[in-house]
């Protein structure tokens, strides 16, 4: 298993319609991962279940008070969301997009 992460050129489109640039003069940037735990649930088709315990954290829901405090934040300091950029999407949003916000 292995993380793989990226970095982009998105001026255009994730820095408020590019008013704020990219600093790209501290480039090269590095990215660690420090005591990085992950666990895997294994897909079975043909029962359509998995091996993820009751208890794994993929089945864990914000109740109504983290729910809040996540709808503040975003109010306060988020400055793009691609699921409301409908010029990248014409054809419609990517399903996750269509999903509950807070699952």
């Amino acid at each position: 298993m292995s993380i793989h992460s990226s970095l982009w050129n998105a001026d255009e489109w994730a820095t408020q319609g590019g008013r704020v640039k990219a600093d790209w003069t501290n480039a090269p940037f590095v990215a660690s991962y420090k005591n990085f735990k992950a666990e895997g649930c294994i897909w079975n088709p043909a029962s359509a279940s998995s091996t993820c315990s009751p208890g794994a954290w993929q089945t864990q829901e914000l109740d109504a008070a983290g729910r809040n405090r996540i709808r503040w934040v975003q109010s306060k300091y988020m400055i793009y969301n691609y699921c409301s950029d409908l010029k990248r999407f014409p054809q419609g949003v990517p399903y996750e997009c269509k999903q509950s916000r807070f699952l």
